[in-house]
C-alpha cells in the first residue's frame, strides 16, 4: 500500500524570465539589504510606465485588495531590511523588513513601507499595515535600463540615496541614519561580550564620547572601567588622560589635572607633546609650555619635541626665544613637509607673529 505523497516542486528560474536579486550596503553602522525580483523590458519601451506598471492605485482582479499600489519588482514582495532606526526623507522608520510598494503617477511615486513584507505581489495591500509613505520626484534616464534594478549612491558615513532604475526612469529616496546613536548602542552591546575584556575597548568608547562632545557621563563610565575595570583596567597614560579629558569637558578641571599630573611620567614622546598641543587649544598657554619643556627635557634633540618648546614659547608670547628653538627644529626636520611648516613657523616668528 502506498502512503499518501504530498506534490513537491523542483527549483526551477523565476517565472517571466525575471530574476531574483539582492543588494546590500552598511551605512554607518546600519545595514541595508533589499530583495526584489528583476522583471525585464522585452521589447516594451515605451510602454511601462502608466501601463504595464500601473498609476495610483488599481484592482488587480486577485486576492483581497480592492486598491493595490506597485509591488516595485515582480513575482513575491520586494523587501528592504533596516538593521537599525532610519529616516527615509527625513521621516522616521523603526528597524525591520518591510515590503516596498511604489504608487505611481507622471513625474512622482509614492513609496510605501508596509510591515506586511511575506505576501505576494501588492494582491494583498492594505493601506492599514503602511509603516511610512513617502512622495518623491522621479528622474528621466539618458541610457535605456533593460532589466529593473535597485542601487545605492551619494553614500556619506550617515546617509545614501537608494534608487529603483528600469526602461527610461529612475526613483530615488534618501536613507538617513543616526550614526552616533547607533555607534554607541553597538559601543554598548559589544562593551558587554568578549571584546570587552580589553582597557583598549572601553576607552576607545570614551574617546569616541569625547571626540562627538556626547554621553559624557556614560563615557566617563568607560573611561573609569578602563582604569579601575575588574581584571580589565590598567594604569597608563592613556587610561587616565581619557578620563581626564572627560572630567575636563564635565568642569571638573581640579579632578582632571591631578590624573594628568599622575598620566605624564607615563606618557611617551607623542602622547606628552599631543596633551600640550590640547592645552594651547584650550588656551591654557602656560601649562602647555610647562608640559612642552617636560618633554623638551626628557628628549632634547628630537624634532618632535624642538616644535612643542617652539609652539609653547610662541603662545606666552616670547618670539625671540622660540625662533631659536625652530631654527634648531628645522636642522632635525625629518621631511620635505617638516621643513616646509617649520620655515613658515620661523617667517611667522622673525615677522612677530605667533607661529602658532
Amino acid at each position: 500500500m502506498f502512503n499518501a505523497i504530498t506534490a513537491q516542486h523542483l527549483s526551477t528560474p523565476p517565472d517571466g524570465g525575471n530574476v531574483k536579486a539582492s543588494v546590500s550596503e552598511q551605512i554607518g553602522m546600519t545595514n541595508v539589504t533589499i530583495h526584489y525580483d528583476r522583471p525585464a523590458v522585452k521589447g516594451r519601451q515605451g510602454k511601462i510606465w502608466g501601463q504595464l506598471v500601473h498609476y495610483g492605485f488599481k484592482d488587480l482582479d486577485y486576492g483581497t485588495s480592492k486598491s493595490s499600489p506597485w509591488r516595485a519588482g515582480a513575482n513575491e514582495n520586494t523587501t528592504i531590511t533596516f538593521s537599525t532606526d532610519v529616516t527615509i526623507e527625513n521621516q522616521a522608520l523603526q528597524a525591520g523588513t518591510y515590503a516596498i510598494f511604489m504608487a505611481m503617477e507622471e513625474g512622482a511615486a509614492t513609496i510605501i513601507f508596509s510591515k506586511n513584507n511575506a505576501s505576494w505581489g501588492s494582491y494583498f495591500y492594505d493601506e492599514k499595515e503602511d509603516a511610512l509613505r513617502v512622495k518623491v520626484k522621479t528622474e528621466p534616464l539618458s541610457n535605456m535600463v533593460e532589466r529593473l534594478s535597485y542601487d545605492f549612491s551619494n553614500q556619506t558615513i550617515s546617509s545614501a540615496i537608494i534608487a529603483l532604475s528600469w526602461e527610461n526612469l529612475r526613483i530615488p529616496f534618501k536613507i538617513d541614519v543616526d550614526l552616533v546613536k547607533t555607534q554607541l548602542a553597538s559601543f554598548r552591546n559589544e562593551l558587554r561580550g568578549d571584546k570587552g575584556e580589553a582597557w583598549q575597548v572601553w576607552a576607545q568608547a570614551a574617546n569616541y564620547c569625547i571626540d562627538k562632545n556626547t554621553n559624557l557621563e556614560e563615557g566617563l563610565t568607560w573611561a573609569d572601567y578602563a582604569l579601575n575595570g575588574r581584571y580589565v583596567g590598567e594604569k597608563n597614560f592613556k587610561t587616565l588622560s581619557t578620563k581626564a579629558q572627560i572630567l575636563t569637558k564635565l568642569n571638573k578641571s581640579s579632578e582632571a589635572d591631578a590624573l594628568m599630573k599622575e598620566a605624564l611620567p607615563m606618557g611617551k614622546m607623542a602622547e606628552i607633546h599631543a596633551y600640550a598641543r590640547q592645552l594651547l587649544t584650550q588656551k591654557r598657554n602656560k601649562e602647555a609650555l610647562e608640559v612642552f619643556k617636560m618633554n623638551y627635557d626628557k628628549n632634547p634633540t628630537e624634532y618632535t619635541t624642538l616644535m612643542g618648546i617652539t609652539r609653547g614659547y610662541s603662545a606666552m608670547g616670547d618670539y625671540k626665544k622660540a625662533l631659536g628653538y625652530a631654527e634648531k627644529a628645522l636642522l632635525k626636520a625629518p621631511n620635505d613637509p617638516n621643513k616646509k611648516a617649520t620655515q613658515e613657523m620661523i617667517d611667522k616668528l622673525k615677522a612677530g607673529k605667533d607661529a602658532n
